[in-house]
């Protein structure tokens, strides 16, 4: 689910991902709502999703307060979507990777997805589609983050955590 939020970020701006073997990711750079800004959609499992953040980061001098990394959350509903900003890792196999070497004082922008019921099934769940109503939570829940972009760019987080925090999926 965070890959799509950048998918949707790099096709909204123009901003062209391109294989950067480099970070062992998909990299690009563009204008945001006037910022500079790099995305970076990390190749590794994302249990190894550290290996691709971490130097990304430092080659670039990105300092934590300044990304957005956006994940999927199990323990939260699809069409459920939250901005936080630092805290522990959650039990996110992704962000348990990452906050040893930058520290946890990044924003996260975490995407329900639901849990399938069983922790032995998680694997499953995370790699496979959702089913048709889920994604259409999701993408309602992306097009909020959609909708308060231009204020997380700019620095007002406060408020865009307010605007993607409220956020309630019609008849919901």
């Amino acid at each position: 689910a965070g890959f799509w939020f950048v998918e949707r970020l790099a096709e909204q701006y123009g901003i062209s991902l391109k294989a950067d073997p480099k970070f062992n990711g998909i990299s690009g750079r563009g204008n945001i709502e006037g910022q500079d800004v790099r995305l970076l959609l990390p190749s590794t499992f994302m249990n190894a999703s550290g290996k691709s953040v971490v130097p990304f980061t430092k080659f670039y001098n990105i300092a934590p307060e300044a990304m957005l990394i956006a994940h999927d959350e199990l323990d939260m509903n699809p069409g459920v979507i939250r901005l936080k900003t630092a805290g522990g890792h959650g039990g996110h196999n992704g962000l348990r990777d990452i906050t040893p070497h930058l520290g946890n004082d990044f924003h996260r922008l975490r995407i329900g997805i639901g849990h399938p019921g069983h922790k032995s099934k998680v694997s499953g769940h995370v790699l496979s589609k959702p089913s048709p109503d889920e994604q259409v939570a999701i993408e309602a829940a992306l097009d909020a983050a959609m909708d308060s972009l231009q204020l997380m760019v700019t620095g007002d987080i406060e408020k865009a955590r307010s605007q993607i925090n409220g956020f309630k999926l019609p008849n919901a």
